[in-house]
């Protein structure tokens, strides 16, 4: 029986093989990561991050340029840092756009208010105590994400049945853990460019 999502899929006529499924990072947030927060100011921090667009002025990789211009489906997740990245990519083209591929949560550590770091370094230590102590603050738990993420692998694999590549522009720890999502189906890694802003990582049926 299919999926809420997979059924939102339009029929097309299949091919014995599917295309490929690129997972691409948004573009740079316009949100400066050039200061010192404790952890309830991180946690303000990360709310900001997740409502904001990208910086402007950005052009996006010629590489992922030609992976749009040659796939059959663009598809974002609902945050405005991925919508505003595919529209740098789409030009005229219709962009698919799934709340199934927002990011996970990042709660920090209830640490006191003098131990003061870098965004980056709050999102490693958030990332971190999610992960393996299941720190969700009553967000987001791992094992609720994970299901999630075999949810959006699922329906990124329903587009690519049709035989087109599948282009995401998401989120950079969700995309992998979609990426293992797809690993566990039969996919495998045929390329990446790691987690940086803008980053590809392609996948193709095994």
């Amino acid at each position: 029986m299919a999926s809420a999502l997979t059924a939102e899929i339009p029929d097309r006529p299949s091919t014995r093989r599917p295309g490929a499924i690129i997972l691409a990072r948004h573009g740079e947030p316009a949100l400066s990561r050039k200061v010192k927060l404790n952890a309830r100011q991180y946690r303000d921090f990360w709310a900001r991050y997740e409502v904001l667009g990208i910086l402007p002025g950005q052009t996006p990789p010629e590489k992922l340029a030609r992976f749009v211009a040659r796939a059959g489906t663009l598809v974002s997740s609902t945050r405005l840092r991925s919508i505003e990245s595919a529209a740098a990519l789409a030009g005229e083209r219709q962009v698919i756009q799934h709340e199934v591929l927002i990011e996970a949560p990042l709660p920090p550590p209830p640490w006191p208010d003098w131990i003061r770091l870098s965004p980056s370094v709050w999102g490693f230590l958030a990332r971190f105590w999610w992960w393996f102590f299941d720190h969700h603050d009553g967000q987001e738990t791992r094992i609720d994400a994970e299901t999630r993420a075999g949810d959006a692998a699922d329906l990124l694999i329903g587009y690519a049945e049709r035989g087109e590549d599948v282009v995401v522009l998401a989120h950079g720890f969700f995309n992998f853990m979609i990426g293992r999502a797809l690993r566990r189906r039969g996919w495998k890694l045929t390329s990446s460019e790691g987690y940086k802003y803008w980053s590809t990582r392609r996948f193709e049926r095994a």
